[in-house]
């Protein structure tokens, strides 16, 4: 609400679709109190709001997006004094977040983190990206747009301006790697690139769909959205 003009096209999403509830309550009580115009579209956006999903289409510089965090503060679960973790931001002191990556390939063999995986920004601040998937991660680096994470709860605000290098938290040994989907393909337009969600059916069965809901509607209608 603070950033959105009277020239802006806005667009929510939540978890990737546009349809689900909270997305289009989102989206009709800002367009309805802003006056602007709003758009399913993200081509169309100039403004989009998302609650853990970034969207597969390419964002251009003549937009924002905005992220919501339930819990901005990286160190939060090895470090729960906020008077320490500013002073382990100061000081550059990963260590202990580097604990928790190191423990989790003892035990499982490769870094199990999943959505939030904590990133560096510039090769210097930790930062977390709010809760997407890793498959979103590697969309932040040296991209054309703004970023914008707002965590409501604890009155924080925090960017990533455009064309900054964002690195995931990772060992050279162990290395960073996202979500796989291979050998699945999303039922409605056969995308094969995308990140997918699994839906359970009555029968027992499960199939695969886009997450993006505006991305798979441009690949049905003819093939766009594929990049």
């Amino acid at each position: 609400m603070s950033i959105i003009g009277p020239d802006d096209v806005l667009k929510v999403i939540d978890q990737g679709g546009d349809g689900v509830v909270n997305a289009c309550n989102t989206r009709r009580l800002l367009g309805k109190t802003a006056g602007v115009e709003t758009t399913t579209s993200t081509a169309a956006a100039t403004l989009i709001q998302t609650r853990y999903r970034i969207p597969e289409r390419p964002l251009r510089a003549d937009q924002i997006l905005v992220l919501q965090v339930p819990m901005p503060e990286p160190l939060r679960l090895v470090e729960p004094l906020e008077k320490r973790t500013r002073q382990m931001h100061a000081e550059q002191d990963y260590s202990r977040a580097l604990v928790t990556l190191y423990e989790q390939v003892v035990q499982h063999g490769e870094i199990t983190v999943g959505a939030g995986c904590p990133v560096l920004v510039n090769d210097r601040y930790l930062m977390n990206p709010s809760p997407i998937p890793r498959w979103d991660v590697p969309k932040l680096n040296m991209a054309e747009t703004l970023f914008l994470f707002g965590a409501g709860r604890e009155k924080r605000l925090y960017a990533v301006p455009p064309h900054t290098r964002v690195e995931p938290l990772q060992f050279e040994d162990y290395p960073f790697r996202t979500e796989h989907f291979n050998g699945k393909q999303c039922r409605l337009c056969g995308s094969t690139s995308s990140y997918l969600d699994e839906v359970a059916e009555e029968e027992g069965g499960r199939y695969y769909v886009c997450s993006d809901s505006d991305y798979c509607a441009e690949r049905r209608a003819g093939g766009r959205g594929e990049r």
